[in-house]
């Protein structure tokens, strides 16, 4: 289980937004292919997990027999608990616990593999969010994300860059549109094993959140002077 600190549990606190993310992350998972990348991210798990970020729990159904817990942080307290409801409906044990990315309530060196899904945009700081990940996955550990970040076309890199400094982070949670997952978790020290470009929704429209990375990172193991 997991070990708890003296974090705030409402270190996060965006309410209008939480209920509008529970109702609307929900109403689209399907219809903008988001349920089927949830699978690919979990797919092959197992061991013990944790989850940042995990929102109204929407992973939860994914993650395969393999898994033998699942610790799910979560700072908003309406998220907290409508996760703490899909757990209940979960096929594997989830544990949902209150805590920050940037100082997570658990033990160094406790998991198996961690999963990043739509979260690393809106952490307050992306780096320590990522050394807190590194911290407590096993060397060789995996990272599973699916991140939305910066676009490679000009037009929409400069909106993305302009929302984020005027009213994107005030609308939406503190989300950030132009962030650079891939560079950020290479930046930590952790190995890119693979990933992909995706789009959400595949077709249609493209909005700032739209460009999305889809992959898996390690945790370097431990060399033999280490």
């Amino acid at each position: 289980m997991a070990q708890r600190t003296k974090i705030a549990p409402d270190a996060v606190h965006h309410p209008v937004f939480a209920r509008f993310y529970a109702r609307y992350s929900e109403a689209v998972d399907l219809r903008a292919g988001i349920a089927e990348h949830r699978h690919e991210l979990l797919d092959g798990l197992s061991g013990r997990v944790i989850e940042i970020g995990a929102g109204n729990g929407l992973n939860f159904a994914h993650y395969p027999a393999a898994v033998s817990e699942v610790v799910a942080i979560e700072p908003e307290r309406t998220l907290r608990q409508a996760a703490v409801r899909s757990a209940l409906r979960a096929e594997v044990p989830v544990d949902v616990v209150p805590g920050a990315a940037e100082a997570l309530p658990v033990k160094s060196e406790a998991f198996d593999a961690a999963v990043a899904s739509l979260v690393l945009c809106s952490v307050r700081d992306l780096s320590r969010a990522l050394g807190e990940i590194r911290r407590v996955l096993r060397p060789g550990g995996e990272l599973r994300f699916f991140e939305h970040g910066r676009a490679d076309g000009r037009v929409l890199a400069t909106v993305q860059r302009g929302l984020d400094r005027t009213v994107w982070p005030l609308l939406f949670g503190g989300c950030h549109t132009a962030r650079d997952p891939l560079g950020a978790i290479e930046a930590a020290g952790f190995e890119i094993a693979g990933y992909r470009h995706v789009r959400v929704p595949a077709k249609g429209v493209a909005s700032p959140s739209s460009p999305c990375v889809l992959g898996v990172a390690r945790r370097p193991a431990l060399g033999p002077d280490e």
